[in-house]
C-alpha cells in the first residue's frame, strides 16, 4: 500500500541524496527518497572519476563511517592511482577512473536493497512547513507525502540553467528538467539564496581519437582501492590519456570569446576558481601556451571518453574548432557539446554543524546547494546529514565532526563558519592537521563512530579490530627486538629506530634479522612505515590538536545576545549574531572576530555559566 508519512524524506538522489537516504534507512528510520528520473539515482553528471587530492581523503572517510560512496567506486573502477607519492604521504591522493553508468547501476541496487527505504520519481515544488518546523512536502502534481525530518539535496538542479553559447535553456543537467519551485519556496520559509555556476566538458568518440601522438596514463600496478576490510578485486582495465592545448587553442578561443556564455555577460553566477572553463584559463593565465587535456573513458561499454581540462560555455561550432586544434583531437567526433549551468543555493551560515537550517527544525541540507562541488563533498554533507536526522528522531546530540579529526568536519565548518563566494572544493591545504587525517587512517579516525551508529557492520568491525591487533603487536615488538649485525649496521639497534631513517622501510627488515609475520599485509606495513617515519611530527600535531579541542569542547548557548557584550568589538558581534557558533572554537574563525573578542567571549561565559548555577531553580522558571 502506498503511503503518505515517513521519518525521514530525502529529496534528490545524486550523491549527496543516496549517503542520506541509506543512512537513514540503515539507521532505522521509515525512509522515502524522491528522485526526477529513477534511471538517474547516482549518476555522475560530470567526470567519471572518484577521488584525488583530498577527495580521495572524503571518499575513504565516508567508507570508514559506514557510507556506500567508496564500495561502489571499488566495484565500478577500471583505473585506480595514489597520486602525489612523490610528496608526503598527508597528501597521498587515491584517484579511480569509473565506468559512469554501471556507477549509476550499482547505486540504484544499493538503494532498491536496502530495508525501509523507499524510491520515487517524482519533482518536489514545496517545503512544509508549521511553526518553525518542516512538516513534509508537495510534489509538482499536488501530492503531499508528510515526515518530521527532511533532506534538501537538490544538486544543481534549483532553477538549474544550460548555457551553450547564446543558446539558453532551463535544465537541471543535460536531458533533465530543472526543479524551479522549490527555491522560491525556501524563500518563502526564509532562507538566502543565491546563484553558482559550474560547467562540464565536451565527451568524444574515443574511436576518433589518435591516442599515440599522446601521453599514455595507466593506472598503478598496486592498485589501492576505496573501502576499508572489503573483498573486493581491484581492477586496472583502461587508460587515460594525456594531451595540451597549442596557440592555436587559445587564438580560437580568444577570437570568440565574447560568444561564451560567461564572457557575454549571460551568466551572473560565480564560477569555480579552482576548476575552470577553458575560456577562463586562457584569460586568466594568459602566459601559458599549453593547459592539459585529459582523455577518460566513461566505461567498459561505451566508446565515449570525457575530455577533462576544457569545460566551455561557447557555441557548438567554435567547441569543433578548438577542439580539432588540439593533437590526437584532429578528427575527434563530439558525442556531446560541453555547457556551463547555472543554479540556486543556500548561503551556509544558514546552516548548523549537523547540516540543520538554524531557522527550520528538522530541514537538513547537503550537497550543491550548501555551496559546494564534487561528488565527494556532496555524499559526505549527505551522510552527515542522513545520520543526524535520524539521531533527532530519537532526541540524540547530533554528530558534529571536527577539524581536527576528519576532512569531512573541515568541510562543513569553512561552510558554516566562513561560507563561501565559489563553489567549494576541498583540498589538503584546507586541513591544519592533514599529517594526521590521511587517507590510510581514515578507518582509525571515524570507523569507530560509524560502529557505534550501526552503519558498519560487524564482519568490517572485527576485521578493523584485528588490524589494529596486528599493528599493535608489531610495533611493541620492534620497539624491543635490535637488529643483527650488518655491514651498514655493525652495531645492534632497535629496529624501531633503524625504521626512522629515510631510507628504510618496514620490507627491508628481513636483512637486519627480522622476520615479517605471514598476517602483516601491505597495509600495515605502509602504517607502520609511516607512523614510526613520521612519529615526531605526528606527536607534535597531537598536542596542537589537543589545545584546539580545548576551544572546541566550550560550547556557547544557543541564546546569548552578543550586541548587548559591550567588551566585544562590534563587528565581531554582528558576526557572531549572524553565524551563532556552537563552540569558542568555531568563534575564532569567523572573519571579523579576532583574538581579543574570543577572549572577550571567553570571560563573559564564564560569568554567565556563574550567574546560572547561582539562580535557584524557581528563579530560572
Amino acid at each position: 500500500m502506498e503511503k503518505d508519512h515517513y521519518d525521514v524524506i530525502v529529496i534528490g538522489a545524486g550523491h549527496a541524496g543516496v549517503e542520506a537516504a541509506l543512512a537513514a534507512a540503515r539507521m532505522g528510520a521509515d525512509t522515502l527518497m524522491f528522485v526526477v528520473k529513477y534511471e538517474s539515482i547516482g549518476r555522475m553528471s560530470c567526470n567519471p572519476s572518484i577521488g584525488g587530492p583530498a577527495k580521495g581523503h572524503l571518499t575513504r572517510e565516508i567508507d570508514a563511517l559506514g557510507g556506500e560512496q567508496g564500495r561502489i567506486t571499488d566495484l565500478t573502477g577500471i583505473q585506480f592511482r595514489m597520486l602525489n607519492r612523490k610528496k608526503g604521504p598527508a597528501v597521498w591522493a587515491p584517484r579511480a577512473q569509473n565506468d559512469r553508468l554501471q556507477y549509476s547501476v550499482e547505486m540504484l541496487k544499493s538503494c532498491e536493497a536496502q530495508s525501509l527505504l523507499e524510491i520515487k520519481e517524482a519533482t518536489i515544488d514545496k517545503i512544509l512547513v508549521e511553526n518553525g518546523k518542516v512538516t513534509g512536502v508537495e510534489s509538482q502534481i499536488g501530492q503531499i507525502y508528510l515526515a518530521p525530518r527532511v533532506i534538501l539535496a537538490a544538486g544543481t538542479f534549483m532553477k538549474g540553467t544550460i548555457h551553450i553559447g547564446k543558446t539558453v535553456y532551463s535544465g537541471g543537467r543535460s536531458g533533465e528538467p530543472a526543479a524551479n519551485a522549490i527555491s522560491d519556496s525556501l524563500r518563502h520559509i526564509g532562507l538566502e539564496l543565491a546563484r553558482f555556476k559550474t560547467g562540464t566538458p565536451p565527451r568524444v568518440d574515443i574511436r576518433t581519437v589518435d591516442t599515440s601522438v599522446m601521453e599514455r596514463q595507466p593506472g598503478d600496478e598496486d592498485a589501492q582501492g576505496f573501502s576499508f576490510y572489503r573483498d573486493i578485486p581491484i581492477r586496472n582495465i583502461a587508460d587515460c590519456w594525456l594531451t595540451y592545448t597549442t596557440p592555436e587553442t587559445h587564438r580560437i578561443i580568444g577570437n570568440n570569446i565574447k560568444k561564451s556564455a560567461l564572457y557575454s555577460g549571460q551568466i551572473v553566477g560565480t564560477g569555480p576558481r579552482y576548476c575552470p572553463s577553458i575560456e577562463d584559463k586562457i584569460v586568466k593565465f594568459a602566459g601559458k601556451d599549453r593547459h592539459q587535456v585529459f582523455i577518460e573513458p566513461e566505461g567498459l561499454h561505451t566508446f565515449e571518453a570525457y575530455v577533462n581540462g576544457i569545460s566551455t560555455s561557447l557555441p557548438p561550432q567554435v567547441q569543433k574548432q578548438f577542439i580539432a586544434s588540439i593533437p590526437g583531437l584532429e578528427n575527434a567526433a563530439i558525442i556531446r557539446y560541453a555547457y556551463a549551468i547555472e543554479y540556486d543555493y543556500v548561503l551556509p551560515h544558514q546552516i548548523r554543524a549537523g547540516l540543520e537550517c538554524k531557522n527550520i527544525a528538522g530541514l537538513y541540507l547537503a550537497g550543491q546547494i550548501n555551496g559546494t562541488s564534487g561528488y565527494e563533498e556532496a555524499a559526505a554533507q549527505g551522510l552527515v546529514a542522513g545520520i543526524n536526522a535520524v539521531l533527532s528522531l530519537d532526541k540524540k546530540e547530533p554528530v558534529l565532526l571536527e577539524r581536527s579529526h576528519s576532512y569531512i568536519g573541515v568541510l562543513i565548518d569553512d561552510l558554516i563558519t566562513r561560507g563561501t563566494s565559489e563553489p567549494y572544493r576541498m583540498f589538503t591545504s584546507r586541513a591544519e592537521y592533514r599529517l594526521f587525517l590521511r587517507q590510510d587512517n581514515a578507518d582509525e579516525r571515524l570507523m569507530p563512530l560509524g560502529h557505534s551508529l550501526g552503519l558498519v557492520s560487524e564482519k568490517r568491525w572485527k576485521l578493523y579490530q584485528l588490524t589494529q591487533e596486528i599493528k599493535q603487536r608489531e610495533l611493541a615488538k620492534l620497539r624491543k627486538t635490535n637488529s643483527v649485525s650488518t655491514p651498514d649496521i655493525p652495531e645492534p639497534t632497535r629496529l624501531y629506530q633503524l625504521l626512522k631513517r629515510p631510507q628504510l622501510r618496514y620490507e627491508d627488515l628481513p636483512q637486519y634479522g627480522y622476520t615479517i609475520p605471514a598476517d602483516v599485509c601491505k597495509d600495515i606495513r605502509n602504517r607502520i612505515n609511516v607512523e614510526i617515519k613520521y612519529e615526531g611530527y605526528l606527536k607534535r600535531q597531537l598536542e596542537d590538536i589537543e589545545k584546539f579541542d580545548y576551544l572546541e569542547h566550550k560550547t556557547i548557548p544557543e541564546n546569548i545576545d552578543y550586541m548587548s557584550i559591550e567588551t566585544i568589538a562590534w563587528e565581531a558581534r554582528e558576526k557572531l549574531t549572524k553565524l551563532q557558533p556552537h563552540s569558542l572554537g568555531q568563534a575564532s574563525r569567523i572573519a571579523g572576530v579576532n583574538r581579543t573578542d574570543v577572549t572577550a567571549l571567553m570571560v563573559f561565559l564564564k560569568k554567565y555559566k556563574w550567574k546560572k548555577e547561582r539562580t535557584k531553580p524557581d528563579e530560572q522558571q
